[in-house]
């Protein structure tokens, strides 16, 4: 595939607003995990909230997209001079030429929620100020960047669970080969809810400590919530030596189970190697693997068996949902972040919370920071029912 230049990108999360707070909690392994303490949840889990989502006011003209989900969208795009970097794309490039693509798994399911503890007692209904399609539907988020914006061209919201704000790039790559758009907004926003806690939990997925990918005694996933953006424009003639860029996709589908990853990892493996095909790169030009990581038994097993089979034993990795908690249908567009980070910064983040690495495992699973050169980055996203996303990130040349 032809490079996509990522010309801006951002990231807000519990363990901090934009890049700055964000390298700063990776640098100096500061978890953003906390006690459950959401709402009127009442389980012993923990979660990582953003401060202050609720203290966002929407811009006036779009109060009917009011939610805790485009709050934290918001919140997203104006941190790091992103929604002015998209101001200058649109007019460079026309306002119908300027995609958004944004993925989430629940979007604003929480305004539902609360709509409902508001039901008009004598006949159900639920108040007039509650307007589903601009807060639950799954297309709020996209719908409600886009008038943000004020963009008038292609607008998806991709929902494949925990793959879908990795799937975005593939969408957006597809439309700008084909000459529909100029440049994308690509990311993920999902926040926490009661439905995703208590769902989960009915799931048995939940761990009672913040979570600890594999480790050998991980049991289960800690739930977060982030808004993550980045802004993909055709790569320049002539690129600047620190320009960055999506050199590779893959995607697969394997189907094999609606809530547990094939064994073998057999749709992962099949994504990571068709994005190294795509980037025209080998295993071994890959300097560090961001894995999916959940720190559940199953997913981390089956991940691990996925990276051997492609990477063998000797490639750094690590997952730092131990830092951010899995964000659901945000964590492929967070996960591509830090993996940008590392990037720029040099930077390879050890694994929060994991003591002993699971000896099954047979990866090179860092436990603590490592400073290098890194010219190329693959981050793994895959989702329930088998929606499997692997993303290469580098620099236009080695």
């Amino acid at each position: 595939m032809n490079p996509l230049l990522i010309s801006h990108f951002t990231a807000t999360s519990s363990i901090g607003r934009g890049l700055d707070e964000t390298l700063a909690a990776l640098r100096q392994r500061t978890p953003g995990l906390k006690p459950c303490d959401f709402d009127t949840v009442d389980l012993s889990t923990f979660i990582g909230e953003v401060a202050d989502v609720d203290d966002v006011a929407l811009p006036a003209e779009m109060k009917d997209f009011d939610c805790r989900n485009n709050r934290l969208a918001q919140l997203g795009l104006e941190q790091d001079g992103f929604a002015e970097a998209v101001r200058t794309a649109i007019e460079r490039y026309g306002d119908d030429r300027v995609g958004v693509f944004v993925g989430t798994s629940t979007s604003g399911i929480l305004e539902t929620e609360l709509a409902y503890r508001r039901r008009d007692p004598e006949t159900g209904a639920l108040p007039a100020d509650f307007h589903y399609s601009k807060t639950q539907n799954t297309f709020s988020v996209a719908d409600f960047t886009r008038h943000y914006f004020g963009l008038h061209g292609p607008a998806v919201a991709i929902s494949s669970a925990c793959s879908s704000s990795a799937k975005v790039f593939g969408s957006a790559r597809r439309m700008i080969e084909a000459g529909l758009i100029d440049a994308a907004v690509v990311g993920g926003v999902d926040t926490l809810c009661l439905t995703t806690l208590y769902g989960f939990n009915s799931l048995q997925l939940l761990s009672t400590q913040a979570c600890r990918p594999f480790d050998a005694a991980r049991d289960g996933i800690s739930i977060g919530e982030a808004a993550a953006f980045a802004l993909l424009e055709r790569a320049p003639q002539h690129p600047e030596p620190d320009d960055l860029f999506l050199l590779g996709i893959g995607e697969s589908s394997d189907a094999y189970h609606m809530s547990s990853p094939h064994p073998e990892g057999l749709g992962a493996r099949i994504a990571m190697e068709q994005a190294l095909t795509t980037a025209g790169l080998a295993p071994s030009d890959i300097d560090y693997i961001n894995l999916h990581g959940t720190a559940t038994p199953s997913n981390d097993t089956a991940e691990s068996k996925a990276v051997r089979a492609v990477f063998g034993t000797a490639t750094p990795c690590s997952s730092t949902k131990g830092a951010t908690g899995h964000t659901l249908g945000a964590a492929g567009g967070v996960e591509a972040v830090i993996s940008l980070l590392a990037l720029r910064h040099g930077l390879l983040p050890g694994g929060l919370n994991t003591t002993q690495i699971d000896p099954e495992a047979g990866l090179n699973y860092l436990l603590e920071n490592r400073e290098q050169p890194v010219a190329s980055v693959i981050s793994n996203s895959f989702g329930f029912g088998g929606t499997n996303c692997s993303l290469i990130f580098g620099r236009a040349a080695r």
